[in-house]
């Protein structure tokens, strides 16, 4: 089960209140009830992440409009897994990581990348951080 963690759902929340921003204080756009639903959800049922093929229609639609918004790959162009390490100092992900990224699912994508995010402790966060920065 691939599954998309409750700080990707605040992100895509967080990312469609800017894109559609409430006109009353009140009224919330379509996308933002699905998502917000979701996220009440996993709030009640102290659930950390949500299956990627099993949220509604709707809130899986609004999340991956959030999810084209990001970086594909956390690839710093550093590649130690080349050389034959079992994890990337450059970018932090396993090996297999490396080679199945283009068929990985979104929620597989995003798992890996959170993962990577919670340890800090590759390249693209310390020492080349600067190649890591979005433009």
């Amino acid at each position: 089960m691939a599954g998309i963690h409750i700080t990707d759902i605040e992100a895509a929340i967080n990312h469609w209140r800017h894109k559609s921003p409430s006109p009353d204080g009140v009224t919330l756009a379509a996308e933002l009830r699905a998502l917000a639903e979701v996220y009440a959800l996993m709030v009640y049922f102290h659930e950390d992440e949500v299956d990627e093929f099993s949220m509604p229609a709707k809130a899986a639609a609004a999340w991956d409009v959030w999810y084209q918004s990001t970086p594909d790959t956390p690839c710093i162009a550093i590649c130690s897994t080349s050389q034959g390490d079992e994890v990337c100092k450059g970018c932090g992900r396993l090996f297999e990581e490396v080679q199945h990224w283009p068929s990985m699912s979104p929620g597989e994508k995003r798992q890996t990348w959170h993962r990577i995010t919670r340890s800090g402790d590759a390249w693209r966060f310390n020492r080349y951080a600067e190649r890591a920065v979005e433009k």
